[in-house]
């Protein structure tokens, strides 16, 4: 491996996982980008729909079920014995999130190598993306608790938790070396990515998993949301969801995903003979120095130089951007500036997708989905479509449309930016440049 990917200290990808609407495995993943497949539905409407001021999503992207990540879990294939039963005896008792974390940084494990050979258990990290993680386990507790204290789970002080995402896959995976969760809105898994690979960077760690963990909404957020106006809402709503950088969005729709990628030093992949999968080349993390919803052109801008800057490569070198597209209006018309004042105009600009299109917004998830999808489309030699896009609201962006394209170059670069101010970006490569 040459370039910004020589060196022994530098950080490549070598486990991917994926547990959610769109897809079980990165199998799935693979096939469901290609073929545009869309996980997004009309969800019912509330039991109170017919009050007045009561609004709910247009669309949303979620697990069919609670027992889905248990399912996975227990089908999940090669798993050793003593993995499957530390699992099964931890994450099956444990919140639906939590355990889709399990499952997706296990199939990333396996696809790692590290049941075969791994570090010291000091010597692997865990980093989960998010934070408020888990308002529906206390939204949920409370009404149980408010009908008869007894009913509240004796465990609820540690499933109320952010934490309990990592002290479980601590637990599961027997991982003895840094961990934490780091927090960003929608910009946290990319922070996550960040913040691991700088642990490798640092030497503090030989392994980190990170893993974005997924979001069940309670109903107040939900609410929230829909009252701020970020989420689109079902009254008007159209047949189909439209894609992001459509000019009939309304808003985000919001979808269940728990992802995992396994980021490693390229000296230690080489040491267990791990395969390398991608290369995460370049991250960089700004702020706007606003404390509301509203996007900064300057902040997103600076976030995608100082990335490509970290990974030591041009606009030009970059063949796609896997965009934040969240499908609100202000949002993807000033993250359609930033990305013409960094890649510019014309045909020979990288192609433009939004991966929410097809998986919904995963909220502090959607930066390590996001940059698993990127890895199974750097490895299929594709780009997906966002077949819902029918009138782009930026005609000078080379925006995939309703069939997938070839990858250009050995680059991709994926935004993710969060309420607050908070932008960032992070580069993935190709294992061959």
């Amino acid at each position: 491996m040459s370039g910004p990917v020589a060196d022994g200290r530098a950080v490549v990808v070598t486990g991917l996982g994926v547990l959610g609407a769109v897809a079980a495995d990165p199998g799935d993943l693979s096939v469901a980008l290609r073929a545009g497949r869309c996980a997004l539905t009309a969800p019912a409407p509330p039991a109170d729909a017919d009050r007045p001021g009561v609004s709910w999503p247009a669309f949303t992207a979620e697990l069919a079920s609670e027992d889905v990540p248990g399912r996975a879990l227990d089908a999940l294939p090669g798993l050793p014995e003593d993995l499957r039963t530390a699992a099964r005896r931890t994450a099956l008792r444990a919140p639906a999130p939590v355990c889709a974390a399990v499952v997706a940084a296990l199939q990333a494990w396996l696809e790692a190598g590290l049941d075969r050979t791994a570090p010291p258990p000091e010597r692997i990290g865990v980093v989960v993306a998010g934070n408020n993680l888990t308002e529906r386990v206390t939204e949920d507790g409370r009404t149980r608790a408010e009908r008869n204290p007894v009913y509240l789970p004796a465990r609820y002080a540690l499933h109320h938790q952010d934490t309990d995402h990592v002290a479980t896959l601590s637990r599961v995976l027997g991982v003895r070396g840094e961990g934490c969760t780091v927090g960003g809105a929608s910009a946290s898994g990319n922070l996550a990515l960040a913040h691991g690979a700088r642990m490798l960077a640092a030497g503090a760690a030989d392994v980190c998993l990170v893993v974005g963990a997924m979001t069940r909404l309670s109903q107040l957020q939900t609410r929230g949301y829909l009252t701020l106006g970020a989420m689109a809402s079902a009254h008007g709503a159209p047949v189909r969801p439209p894609a992001p950088f459509d000019a009939g969005h309304r808003g985000f729709h919001p979808g269940q995903a728990a992802a995992c990628m396994v980021l490693e030093t390229v000296a230690s992949a080489r040491l267990r003979g791990a395969r390398s999968l991608a290369g995460l080349v370049g991250a960089a993390v700004v702020l706007d120095g606003n404390h509301l919803a509203d996007p900064s052109v300057d902040g997103e801008v600076r976030a995608m130089e100082g990335a490509l800057a970290q990974a030591g490569v041009s606009a030009s070198d970059v063949g796609w951007v896997s965009t934040h597209g969240t499908g609100s209006p202000l949002g993807d018309r000033t993250e359609a500036d930033a990305l013409r004042k960094v890649f510019g105009t014309g045909d020979d600009g990288p192609w433009v997708n939004a991966t929410k299109s097809l998986t919904g917004h995963c909220l502090s998830a959607a930066g390590v989905v996001e940059a698993v999808a990127a890895v199974v489309q750097l490895r299929g030699g594709f780009v997906h479509p966002d077949p819902g896009r029918r009138e782009p609201v930026d005609a000078s962006l080379r925006f995939t449309g309703d069939e997938p394209r070839r990858a250009r170059g050995g680059f991709v670069l994926s935004n993710g930016f969060g309420f607050g101010g908070i932008n960032s970006a992070v580069v993935l490569a190709h294992p061959q440049v």
